[in-house]
């Protein structure tokens, strides 16, 4: 089985690598709509996965299509990439000392299957010192990353503690994406 990963994120890529399987990589051409209240989180970051795995499904309808999306939600408030330093300083200082979720929505795609899921982990940041945020954003890892930060880059160094899938903050939840696609949806890995 063929698989196509709809995701231009490096992050994916790696860690669907752990599965020794059999994929390429198209990067979907598609709009991400805003955030809109009157949606969950969870249904907001699946409607991201979906749009993705859709761009792509149509140029490689006999391949399985694997679209991913991570958002960061405090509170009720989703914290997309941030747009600039001041952006990212700000969404670090807001995720300063509190716990938050890290969702990524997965949908899988082929002839016979459409499933979408979630994963949540839950996040604690330590109280941030700003030499170290400032530091931080003076590199260029913040950037294409919701909420400003990685758990595999320096601001690693921000988390105190996390609650859940490791790989689900970085980006794709991969036991899960195992586990689906072998005992829900019959696909072999």
């Amino acid at each position: 089985m063929n698989f196509v990963l709809a995701s231009s994120s490096p992050r994916r890529k790696k860690i669907l690598s752990k599965l020794n399987i059999d994929f390429e990589i198209f990067h979907p051409n598609a709009l991400e709509p805003a955030y809109n209240c009157k949606t969950s989180p969870v249904n907001y970051a699946k409607k991201l996965s979906r749009i993705k795995a859709a761009s792509v499904y149509g140029k490689y309808n006999s391949k399985t299509i694997i679209g991913a999306d991570t958002i960061v939600v405090l509170g009720e408030k989703v914290l997309g990439k941030p747009k600039n330093k001041k952006d990212a300083y700000n969404t670090l200082m807001m995720l300063s000392g509190k716990t938050h979720q890290v969702i990524t929505a997965v949908t899988i795609m082929n002839n016979n299957n459409k499933h979408t899921f979630s994963e949540t982990t839950l996040v604690t940041f330590f109280d941030l010192n700003e030499i170290d945020v400032l530091k931080y954003i003076d590199t260029d890892s913040p950037y294409d990353k919701a909420g400003s930060y990685g758990m595999q880059s320096d601001s690693a160094i921000f988390v105190k503690k996390i609650n859940g899938c490791y790989y689900n903050v970085i980006g794709f939840p991969l036991s899960k994406f195992h586990y689906t696609c072998k005992n829900t949806l019959n696909i072999p890995i």
